[in-house]
């Protein structure tokens, strides 16, 4: 899998990404969550639509740039 992003991606060196992860995105904290589905956006981060998967991968720093964050999972 790869990642295509407008952002620097975050590093998830060691950390076991599962593989019906399609979509990353980091919330305003800094978290980075892996969704199944894309994820819907509110004031302070992303969260799933109801039908879907999700699962914190990792802390990372904060950024202001968060809302521009939604990564979708390129299957190689």
């Amino acid at each position: 899998m790869s990642w295509t992003n407008l952002l620097k991606k975050p590093d998830l060196s060691g950390i076991n990404v599962p593989e019906w992860v399609r979509f990353i995105a980091q919330d305003i904290d800094g978290r980075w969550w892996g969704y199944s589905v894309e994820p819907l956006q509110n004031h302070r981060g992303w969260y799933e639509n109801e039908v879907g998967e999700h699962i914190r991968l990792v802390q990372g720093k904060a950024s202001e740039r968060w809302r521009e964050s939604l990564i979708r999972v390129k299957i190689v």
